[in-house]
């Protein structure tokens, strides 16, 4: 941030010794608030994305670990339906006892179902919030990188004093407070093209 102030002190500076360096500082000016107020959301955005991705990883280690009760469980089920099946004479108190334990079983197995059910909506849950975060940390990054890319431009043209110069800088930052409000607004707009070079 230290080099965005000094960019608009220096701009601020020359604005004085001509007009174009008085539109320039402007812009500088307000390139600079809007490039730190989009700086402070992605911050933010970022925080918010670690912990959807946390929340994530954490639901499905516990998805796996539900799934590794249910094996067991199933596993269980299958050895002591087995053992009944194959012992010989078994009394009517020992194939009730058989039989409880079937029916526990098979009640954790469809326990262990419904509750992995449940944490793998959860953590897809947390994993959309991650992406649909992602979009708007692309916006920012991306408006970030065009709004500095215009204050430099802006720079060049206050020492060159190219007219030309200024509207090529207008450009940059423009597009980098569309994608700043978009990011504000938290509109899907997402070029593609910019965000796969940038990476």
């Amino acid at each position: 941030m230290s080099e965005l102030a000094d960019a608009v002190g220096e701009a601020v500076e020359k604005g004085s010794e001509s007009k174009l360096n008085t539109m320039i500082a402007a812009f500088v000016a307000v390139t600079a608030t809007f490039l730190a107020l989009c700086n402070v959301k992605d911050g933010n955005i970022v925080q918010a994305m670690s912990s959807a991705q946390t929340n994530g990883v954490d639901q499905w280690s516990y998805y796996q670990a539900k799934g590794v009760k249910e094996n067991l469980a199933q596993s269980t089920l299958e050895q002591i339906t087995l053992q009944r099946d194959v012992a010989p004479n078994l009394t009517p108190e020992t194939k009730k006892l058989f039989d409880d334990r079937i029916a526990e079983q098979k009640s954790a197995v469809k326990k262990y179902e419904k509750e992995k059910d449940e944490i793998k909506a959860k953590a897809e849950g947390f994993q959309k919030d991650y992406e649909a975060l992602n979009v708007h940390d692309d916006q920012f990054d991306m408006a970030e990188a065009l709004m500095s890319v215009a204050i430099a431009l802006f720079g060049v043209t206050a020492l060159t004093k190219k007219r030309w110069l200024l509207f090529v800088a207008g450009g940059f930052a423009l597009f980098g407070v569309f994608l700043g409000v978009a990011g504000f607004a938290k509109l899907q707009v997402h070029p593609d093209f910019l965000a796969s070079w940038l990476g």
